[in-house]
This record gives C-alpha cells, structure tokens and sequence, in this order.
C-alpha cells in the first residue's frame, strides 16, 4: 500500500492562505455587527438614521412647524376628597340609655329636627318628672302670690309678705324654665306635652341640621353616654373639600382665590373649585404644603377619599418652542421624541427634552429649532415605517 507523503509549502503559499481567513473573518464580523440594533461603538443619535416615504402615505400625515408662542401654566396637583367641615355635624346623645329603633340608615338625606333613633332613656323619665313638679311648684306660688297681693290690698299683711310671695313666684318660674331647657335638650320640642300621662320612656334623637347621614356609629341595643356618645355624622355635600399637596417649587405659583379644575377616573366631567386654605408650614417629611380646594359637587358624585387629580392655570411660559401634543413620541427607555421632516420625503427621529404642555401643546426646551417641521397625527405610522426600514 502506498503512502500519500505531505506536500510541502512555500512560505508565500501560507502567507496567501492567512490572508484569506482574516478576510473571511473581518466580513463575518460585519455582518453580524449590522445584524445588531446598537453596536458597542454606536449612539442613539447615530442609529436615528433618515427614512424615506412614498408621497401618497406622506399626504396621510400632519406635517406642522416648530413655532414660538404663549403657553399657559398648568400645575398639576394629586389629592383626595374630604367633608367639608363646615357643613359636617357629629350628632351626640344628650340622653343616656339603650338604643331602641335607629331610623335613618346612611346615605338618606335628613332635615332638621327629624328623628335619628328612639332611646329607650331613664334620663328622659327624671327630667319629665322634674318638669311636672316644677310646674306645679309655680302654680302654687302664683297662687300664693296672688292672695298675697289681694291681702295687701286690703291692709290685712305687711308689704313684705307681698314681696317674699313674689320672690318665690319668680323662683319658681325659673325652675320650670330649667327643667323645660332639659326636655328641650332631650328632644321635646313642646314641654307641656308632659303633663299627659306617658306609657313609654323612648326619647327621641333630632337631627340638629339638614343633610346627609354619611355615617353611622351606634347600633340598637348600644348604651349610649349622655353627651359623650357620637351616634351619626350629617354633613352637606352639596360641597366637599380636596386636599392637595404642593411642592416647595410651586408655592410662589398658588394663591387663595385661584380656580382650580378637579378631574377623576371615576367620571367624565370636570368638577370646579377655589382655593380656600394653604397650610402655614410645610410637612418635614414630604417637603409639601397642604392645599384646601372648596370644590362643587354636583349629584353628590365626589366620595370621602376619593382619589383626584387638581389643575390649577398659574400664568403663562411666553416665547415657548412648541409641537403638538401628538408629534411627541417616547422610546422603548421611555425617553421623548419627535419625527423631523429633512426633505420633502425625508424625515429623521430626534431626541428632545419636554417642558410645560397645555391645551394639546407640548413646550420643547431642546432638541429642535423654530421653523422645523414635525409630524403630528401620523407619527405612530411613521415610527412603524422607520421600524421596517431599519
């Protein structure tokens, strides 16, 4: 058998060779470096490269300029719903006892005077007794006195007797009155109603103003402690306050008075108010200050700790550089960007930096001149485009 013997090679053989690999291996790296979206060498700028479209897809676009102008300053602030303490009323006990019947449930509207809850009240029972002998305690010294002044008349006492019998007259008159002041207390509104004959120590619990029961803080059964005891709280809705937190940078931008305009996920509408109230000091562990918005609440929408968002206009940035809100995109990093038309079927992505926006327009402070044209309505399509291009 016969053995193939190595051929040798020449030293120019083997430089030839060598060559052609790093050939090979220069282009494989290219093309496995285009391959890639961003290279180790590139930037963003540089991978935002120019992209062409037919004129009839570009006739689709709104292509507007970069222009200067007035925008107003809006401020934005998150808060929440509360009662409007000026037309909130905890309703207490004045009688003590057992809870017999509760009458209103939360949510339903009330006037005042209405009964709340009967309570079945020992309380009730001393005063009606207290009020029935002061009466007829006064009854007696009228009397009394009434004799006496007939007697004086007639020279048959002394002036003195006279004035002692008016004296305990008036005494008495006041006794009546205080315990008059106590079933008043209790909820009778006509104490002369006591001298019938009663089967029943139920008193009843009025409501001390108009509005709506929000909450509820006793059950039947319950002992209530004369004038101790929180049974409901009644508040007027028809207004409610929301509380905003301003940061430090934005005191010098709000004042008492300014309007402000309150939006929620809950409802389409805008609700409508004014600043009432900022707080003297600021929070030391949030930097903020706390703000009070009076604000309408049409069909009692607006709910205790309802989350919500405030804007409040608060001048206007002049000679602002300014886009449409839809020409501003944002990156897979979340950064901001716009589509700038280089030619009449060019358009290049640009990086810029956001500012105010108001009223369907975005302030740019860099990133793009006046006189510069960019794409609004259209700019998802041609982020699409650029996406298939490149």
């Amino acid at each position: 058998m016969r053995m193939r013997m190595p051929i040798p090679l020449g030293g120019a053989a083997v430089l030839a060779i060598a060559l052609a690999l790093a050939a090979c291996g220069t282009r494989t790296g290219q093309s496995e470096s285009q391959m890639t979206s961003f290279t180790a060498g590139e930037t963003k700028a540089e991978t935002a490269n120019l992209f062409t479209l037919p004129a009839d897809q570009i006739a689709h676009l709104q292509i507007s300029p970069v222009a200067r102008g007035s925008l107003a300053r809006v401020l934005r602030f998150t808060g929440s719903v509360a009662y409007n303490a000026f037309t909130t009323t905890p309703v207490f006990s004045a009688a003590g006892g057992p809870v017999r019947d509760i009458l209103v449930t939360p949510g339903d509207s009330v006037r005042a005077g209405q009964p709340l809850l009967n309570i079945n009240s020992p309380d009730y029972s001393a005063a009606r007794s207290a009020y029935l002998k002061a009466r007829d305690a006064f009854q007696l010294a009228d009397k009394s006195y009434k004799r006496a002044v007939d007697l004086f008349e007639h020279k048959a006492i002394a002036e003195r007797d006279v004035q002692q019998a008016e004296s305990g007259r008036s005494q008495a008159q006041a006794d009546v009155d205080s315990s008059a002041d106590v079933l008043h207390a209790l909820g009778v509104t006509d104490p002369e109603t006591m001298v019938k004959p009663v089967t029943t120590l139920l008193v009843p619990l009025l409501s001390p103003v108009k509005g709506e029961i929000v909450e509820r803080l006793v059950g039947p059964g319950q002992l209530l402690q004369a004038g101790t005891t929180q049974c409901f709280t009644i508040s007027d809705i028809s207004t409610v306050w929301v509380l905003v937190n301003v940061y430090q940078s934005d005191l010098g931008s709000v004042h008492v008075g300014d309007a402000a305009a309150i939006t929620t996920d809950a409802y389409p509408e805008v609700f409508h108010g004014r600043i009432s109230y900022i707080a003297p000091a600021l929070d030391p562990a949030t930097r903020t200050l706390q703000e009070r918005i009076v604000t309408e609440n049409p069909g009692h929408k607006l709910k205790k700790d309802m989350y919500v968002t405030a804007t409040v206009r608060a001048g206007a940035i002049g000679n602002a550089l300014l886009v449409p809100d839809a020409a501003v995109l944002r990156d897979t990093e979340n950064q901001p960007f716009v589509y700038v038309q280089t030619a009449p079927n060019q358009f290049a992505r640009r990086l810029v930096v956001l500012g105010e926006s108001s009223e369907g327009r975005t302030q740019i402070t860099s990133g793009l001149k006046e006189g510069e044209r960019v794409v609004g309505d259209g700019s998802l399509f041609l982020q699409f485009q650029n996406s298939l291009q490149h």
